[in-house]
């Protein structure tokens, strides 16, 4: 039983990382003519470590989009990188404090 809950968490991972890789950057959404914005900065900050693994196998793939609208694209990319990855120092547990000399 316990090996077919791992194949079917493997099998999901693999569905959602492919339905992740439809919306990198550099795929053709966004051009001159209609550039990415905030909200299309979170999410490539959100998916930049998978972009980053697709650009492995595709040079057109890239984790940042070229095709932006400037200053609201950079914030919404930076603070998706900066919550998704700060978070994870964030939730670590903070170990106790020992003071020496209290009885």
């Amino acid at each position: 039983m316990k090996a077919s809950k791992i194949l079917a968490f493997c099998i999901v991972t693999v569905l959602i990382l492919a339905a992740l890789s439809g919306c990198v950057p550099g795929d053709g959404k966004n051009s001159e003519a209609e550039p990415a914005g905030f909200f299309w900065g979170i999410w490539h900050g959100w998916i930049a470590p998978i972009s980053l693994i697709c650009s492995i196998f595709n040079k057109d793939i890239g984790i940042y989009e070229i095709h932006n609208n400037g200053f609201w694209y950079d914030l919404g990319y930076y603070m998706a990188i900066i919550s998704g990855f700060g978070g994870i120092a964030l939730s670590r547990r903070k170990g106790k404090v020992c003071s020496k000399g209290s009885d």
